[in-house]
């Protein structure tokens, strides 16, 4: 398939009400409003296909940039695409849900995102701290240095509420999935939640709105939830 077909299928795929709910979340034209689900058979029959990739991401459709990250071939790719990848990630579900998640597929993964967590930009910020949210909640607990990530702990308390607004969606996330996922901080990521408390972000038009880790890493342990890794880290 090439990139005409592509976008012609996921045209047809695209429902008024989904092209809302992005665009309340912050997606703009051009997109079509397609279900994430809704996506699979085309990317069954595609597969990974990095050069494709590349072309349905630089066409700026908020639709077809998503649908790259799904056919994406994380091991082509360089810190460099990543960058650039990043440079056009105009909001969290990009940054976050597409760009983040094919970086946790890689072997440079934590590499860049410790790049992006000191680069001081939102986005970029946002996309370091998810990426290992998806690195946590994915690979073996000794894949990781202890000290690092308690490290990453101690700058969430000293930092999250002066940080940008998606940035601290990203860093509450991760001190839930320190506490979920990688049971030796477990202990020290509840008392990171208990020391930072809720976290106020504001949102565009919108009323404030507190994040909680402390009530959801409590949920998760009362599900039994501890310890949680999952098979894969894209869908």
């Amino acid at each position: 398939m090439n990139v005409e077909m592509v976008m012609q299928e996921l045209e047809a795929l695209g429902k008024e009400r989904t092209k809302k709910m992005y665009g309340s979340n912050g997606a703009h034209e051009p997109l079509f409003g397609v279900a994430t689900g809704h996506m699979k058979p085309i990317a069954k029959k595609i597969k990974k296909n990095q050069p494709l990739a590349e072309q349905l991401y630089n066409t700026g459709n908020y639709d077809a940039m998503y649908f790259a990250g799904v056919i994406a071939d994380p091991k082509a790719m360089t810190e460099a695409d990543f960058d650039r990848w990043m440079d056009t990630a105009y909001f969290y579900m990009l940054s976050d849900y597409v760009v983040a998640v094919t970086l946790a597929e890689t072997d440079i993964a934590q590499e860049v995102a410790d790049k992006w967590i000191a680069s001081g930009e939102e986005l970029r910020m946002s996309a370091g701290w998810s990426c290992y949210c998806w690195l946590l909640g994915n690979r073996p607990d000794t894949e990781f240095s202890q000290t690092k990530l308690a490290n990453m702990l101690e700058l969430v308390v000293n930092t999250i509420h002066d940080s940008p607004e998606r940035t601290k969606y990203a860093m509450n996330n991760f001190i839930y999935t320190a506490a979920v996922s990688y049971l030796p901080l477990h202990e020290k990521a509840i008392e990171t939640a208990k020391a930072v408390g809720p976290v106020e972000v504001n949102r565009d038009k919108k009323k404030s709105k507190f994040l909680s880790a402390s009530e959801n890493i409590q949920k998760a342990v009362d599900k039994g939830q501890i310890g949680f890794k999952r098979k894969y880290v894209r869908c």
